[in-house]
């Protein structure tokens, strides 16, 4: 799956470099360019990257990390700090707002894109390290590739236990089509983009009474939800 990359920055020809260059490396990249925009979006959207820039209309940076480091939710984001403000004391205050890394402007691209590999490889090999989620009534081990609700061990085909174990590690977040069709590939993995939503109908059909725990997102794809 790609990852997806949130951006607040108001600026738009950092912007569009910063894009430009991400987009190339193959990332799923959104643009926020204003504070409040931004932190709304980081709590739908639930990216696998904030990349802030501090100075921003509405909130400014800072606020806005110490509310996403604040929320359970959003705490496990890393952000990224991207800022003209360069003092020691600036990075200090960052980091103490729990900012996982801070770039300053002007930058250069290359050693910007590999900070932004080097702490999206660290989210990587945490989850890597997690082989069972338990959330509502639903367990799922990965290592053991089982799922079970209530107890009750469920009979999923592979594509549902890799679609279920994606939508369970991120609960809240928003998945597209396309993103739960690359998590799927495997050995039947020649579906197009539409047999997703059969794949879904099975795996709901599998896990009722609870199968109002997989939301639709109008206009998007679906979601685990977080009650």
């Amino acid at each position: 799956m790609q990852p997806t990359i949130l951006l607040i920055e108001d600026e738009q020809s950092i912007a569009d470099v910063v894009i430009y260059n991400l987009r190339k490396e193959g990332y799923n990249v959104q643009w926020e360019r204003d504070g409040r925009g931004g932190l709304a979006r980081a709590q739908t959207l639930l990216p696998d990257l904030v990349v802030l820039d501090l100075m921003l209309p509405g909130i400014d940076g800072l606020q806005i990390c110490r509310v996403l480091k604040g929320d359970p939710r959003t705490r496990t984001i890393p952000v990224m700090m991207l800022t003209a403000r360069s003092t020691e004391t600036d990075e200090i205050v960052g980091f103490n707002m729990g900012a996982d890394d801070y770039v300053t402007k002007p930058f250069r691209v290359q050693p910007l894109i590999h900070r932004v590999k080097a702490l999206l490889r660290r989210v990587e090999t945490a989850e890597a390290g997690k082989s069972v989620i338990s959330l509502h009534s639903i367990e799922i081990d990965r290592v053991n590739h089982t799922a079970r609700l209530n107890g009750t061990e469920l009979d999923l085909t592979p594509t549902e236990f890799r679609m279920l174990w994606t939508m369970m590690s991120q609960p809240g977040r928003p998945f597209s089509r396309n993103e739960l069709m690359e998590t799927s590939r495997g050995e039947d993995a020649n579906s197009l983009e539409r047999t997703i939503d059969v794949h879904v109908r099975s795996l709901r059909k599998k896990l009722e009474p609870q199968s109002d725990l997989i939301e639709t997102v109008r206009g998007v794809g679906y979601r685990f939800v977080r009650k």
